[in-house]
């Protein structure tokens, strides 16, 4: 299988497979020894991913997942003036869709601020910011987008946010691995970021960062034994909940550190996924390597890359998930489709199991097949 997608489900390196492994059958041989002492087991594993991420231990809880963090927030809120939560048109659907439901629940609506693909970070932060008054009752902002692979202005965001009184929730699912000090420089209320992409974490880890006063009322969606407990120590017991993957995610960070450094990870995963871009955006053109770049998301990220789709293709995103597939049945191999506004796109992210080789085998074998989907799709319209 051609793996070109590590953004969306990432990899685990076998020393954590390993090291998960020991702790399930751990857990196993002694379930009544297991599970009052994995508070604290967890405790000292997210003490690690907070170093890990340059933020306190005492501000950091480990969840299933990003939309999961995102969850916890919207179940938080306390009442406000209004019920308008404002997003992007570049944000994750599932974290959209909570904002949908708790804006319904408290009698509000979503606004969504157009964000054009190329606007720098002064374009996006106007966008975002024109949306906002006394009416909004929280902010939600990926600082990594899923679907365009560009960043916004979370930054500055926050620092307005903050002056206005106006909650902002930051969706860095993306974020750990990906970038250095992901929570550097940033006001927000809360920071959500998955360990299981970019830093490599077995599934089901993500963390939840918050430092102001709504981290009083964010409670884990299983009630359990440390319900009483301040956070982020209410988190680190939810039930029967299989928690090696959150034991395991140190190890996982640490293989990457001590094999090659996350700096000089991060600088091979950037110029990787320039070359793929390269290669594999020429390819869907037709066109000679040198003619043909990325597209242009206005803020860049490292070590991810939009290219066009030949046009006919991925116009939705249900036309860019039924893509995926495909590519994985008859191409095998894994990748990314992606919709925005109409033309569809297919997202590269590198790591560091990547070799240039990988990109030119989609480009040679691959590339060709997917133009020749485009051509096929534009039949099928024209004879409608």
């Amino acid at each position: 299988m051609l793996h070109l997608n590590h953004g969306s489900f990432g990899a685990v390196p076998r020393a954590a497979q390993e090291r998960q492994d020991a702790l399930r059958a751990e857990m196993e041989r002694a379930p009544v020894k297991w599970f009052p002492e994995l508070p604290a087991r967890v405790a000292a594993a997210r003490a690690e991913v907070a170093g890990h991420l340059g933020v306190d231990a005492g501000d950091l809880a480990l969840v299933p997942n990003a939309s999961a963090g995102a969850s916890v927030v919207y179940a938080a809120l306390t009442a406000r003036p209004g019920g308008d939560v404002v997003v992007t048109d570049h944000g994750y659907g599932a974290v959209t869709m909570g904002a949908e439901r708790l804006a319904r629940r408290r009698g509000g609506r979503v606004r969504t601020a157009r964000v054009p693909l190329a606007a720098d970070a002064e374009e996006a932060y106007d966008a975002v910011m024109a949306e906002v008054d006394d009416d909004v009752a929280l902010i939600v902002l990926d600082q990594i987008t899923s679907a365009t692979a560009r960043r916004m202005p979370v930054e500055r965001v926050g620092a307005e946010a903050a002056r206005r009184g106006v909650p902002l929730l930051v969706d860095g699912a993306h974020a750990p691995g990906l970038l250095a000090g992901p929570l550097d420089g940033l006001r927000c209320d809360a920071w959500v970021g998955n360990l299981h992409k970019w830093a490599c974490a077995p599934r089901g880890t993500a963390a939840l960062v918050a430092r102001g006063a709504l981290r009083a009322e964010l409670h884990p969606l299983i009630d359990s034994w440390n319900a009483h407990e301040p956070f982020p120590e209410r988190f680190d017991q939810q039930g029967t909940v299989d928690a090696t993957n959150w034991l395991a995610a140190p190890t996982a960070l640490d293989f990457v550190d001590r094999v090659w450094g996350w700096d000089t990870a991060r600088r091979y995963m950037d110029d990787l996924a320039d070359h793929g871009a390269r290669v594999v955006g020429a390819a869907l053109a037709g066109q000679d390597a040198h003619d043909t770049a990325a597209a242009d998301v206005g803020m860049p990220v490292p070590g991810m890359r939009l290219v066009p789709l030949p046009e006919g293709l991925g116009a939705t995103r249900v036309e860019a998930d039924a893509l995926r597939d495909r590519a994985v049945a008859e191409l095998g191999a894994e990748t990314a489709f992606t919709s925005f506004a109409g033309a569809g796109y297919l997202r590269l992210s590198a790591h560091v199991y990547n070799t240039p080789a990988d990109y030119e085998e989609f480009a040679e074998r691959c590339a060709p097949v997917v133009r020749s989907w485009a051509a096929e799709a534009r039949t099928r319209r024209a004879a409608v």
